[in-house]
């Protein structure tokens, strides 16, 4: 559904906001042994989504990633996959085809249509902040 891409953003996002819980910065070997991506891998994603405000980027000794708690919430799924996927995922066709609308579709539209508007919704409704507090709880995991 996602790109492995979007996949590796969205655990690094995750991983950064529980870090930042215990006011701590991570760097991007840090981030990318937890998430089990490749480290340059990782570091381009990371400037992504520094360019989006998504993770703030902290130069020098003591430096890193960190997102402040304060916005932790406000930061929706929905954020990331745009930042890193584009907004496909909420139009495209269940088939893939080019041309599917609501007129002239293809043969599973109409059941697509109703998953896609679940995910839509997850995706728009879900915050970094419930997630890093599941992670934080043992409740789910990274890898």
């Amino acid at each position: 559904m996602f790109s492995k891409t979007c996949e590796y953003a969205i655990r690094a996002c995750i991983f950064i906001a529980t870090q930042s819980f215990h006011n701590k910065r991570v760097t991007v070997k840090n981030i990318s042994e937890k998430i089990d991506s490749p480290k340059s891998f990782t570091a381009k994603i990371l400037q992504i989504l520094a360019k989006n405000n998504l993770v703030h980027s902290v130069q020098g000794i003591g430096g890193g990633f960190e997102i402040p708690k304060e916005i932790m919430n406000h930061i929706k799924l929905s954020q990331i996959v745009i930042a890193i996927d584009g907004d496909s995922i909420f139009t495209c066709c269940g088939l893939g085809l080019g041309k599917c609308a609501e007129i002239h579709h293809c043969s599973v539209h109409e059941k697509f249509k109703e998953i896609r508007s679940e995910i839509v919704d997850m995706l728009n409704y879900t915050n970094l902040e419930e997630l890093a507090i599941d992670i934080s709880l043992g409740e789910s995991f990274l890898k």
